[in-house]
């Protein structure tokens, strides 16, 4: 421990010394391991300071015996209509952004899709798709269900558009931010969507590239179920905004041996520098604390021993009215 205090001191007056020469661009200095890892986020840069000491950090462990069944909890929504946009390697993540009228070779303006229902207040419109996975195929989700972790996670990251007038604007606002999690598991057929991002993976080997994707449906990226569990936390990458209401959809979708390999591909620098490779990019999970995580999935009807398999939501009344007579 010793050790490593002494590592990110000298971290820290590094960056000190880099600041005087030039101005140091922050998203260049944090990464996924050692002394600029997500220990050492919060003490980086002091406006990043919620990843240490927040309250609400995501991701989370699910854990089903302590899910809360809400029956005020409704379907999610998620527009139907196909959006164009571009795929990057950003050199921390694969992220796919909603086209806008700066991206060439699309077809005019869009229609944005927008994400409703579920535990949200508000309208959200949908604005990027993140990608989480691992060298290997026992790690790589940022969520994990009673401590098994998935191979891919998909994050659908929407803004608070009746509030907020942007995404930039709406991360570090309450309620701004949805993030819908799709977990993904290893199978022969992949989901025809994902299918459409991984198929560009060749056009973005190193950091910086940049591809086209035309016409990906959002909503056909989800999985065949209606259930999911959500919770208060944050966004899973400096500066771990607290102003995430998160989704986490209650069955994967497929991605095949193939697909995992041509992500594993993926370097976080150029060319002639390509650095390590772009896997491995996950958060691991946070403290609950007090936090409830709610589901619209009704336990009612599974018992052990006699007892409902998680809390509920539903008044249940053990008493009545007394009546009272006038003497």
């Amino acid at each position: 421990m010793e050790l490593l205090q002494a590592l990110c001191c000298t971290f820290l007056l590094l960056l000190a010394r880099m600041q005087v020469l030039h101005a140091v661009s922050w998203e260049e200095w944090w990464t996924y391991d050692g002394i600029s890892g997500p220990a050492f986020w919060g003490l980086i840069n002091p406006e990043w300071s919620l990843c240490n000491k927040g309250r609400r950090q995501s991701p989370v462990n699910l854990e089903p015996q302590r899910l809360l069944f809400d029956p005020n909890l409704r379907p999610m929504h998620i527009d139907k209509h196909r959006i164009s946009g571009l795929i990057s390697n950003t050199g921390h993540s694969v992220i796919f952004t909603a086209g806008n009228d700066t991206v060439a070779n699309y077809d005019g303006m869009q229609m944005p899709v927008n994400i409703s229902g579920g535990p949200l207040s508000y309208r959200y419109r949908f604005h990027e798709i993140h990608i989480h996975y691992g060298l290997n195929d026992q790690f790589g989700s940022e969520h994990s269900v009673e401590g098994y972790t998935f191979p891919a996670e998909i994050q659908i990251f929407g803004y608070n558009s009746q509030l907020y007038a942007n995404f930039s604007d709406a991360l570090n606002r309450a309620q701004g931010i949805v993030g819908v999690s799709i977990l993904l598991q290893l199978g022969d057929l992949s989901n025809p969507e994902l299918r459409m991002l991984t198929d560009q993976l060749e056009r973005i080997r190193y950091g910086g590239d940049e591809a086209f994707v035309k016409r990906l449906s959002i909503r056909g990226l989800l999985p065949d179920t209606d259930h999911y569990m959500t919770y208060d936390g944050s966004t899973t990458a400096p500066a771990c905004h607290e102003t995430v209401t998160w989704v986490v959809l209650n069955k994967p979708i497929y991605i095949t041996k193939q697909q995992l390999h041509a992500l594993r591909r993926l370097m976080q620098g150029s060319p002639d520098h390509p650095k390590a490779p772009l896997g491995n990019n996950y958060r691991p999970p946070q403290p609950l604390l007090h936090r409830p995580i709610r589901t619209n999935i009704d336990f009612k009807t599974t018992k052990t021993n006699g007892k409902a398999a998680c809390p509920t939501m539903y008044r249940e009344v053990y008493y009545k009215a007394t009546s009272w007579k006038q003497n």
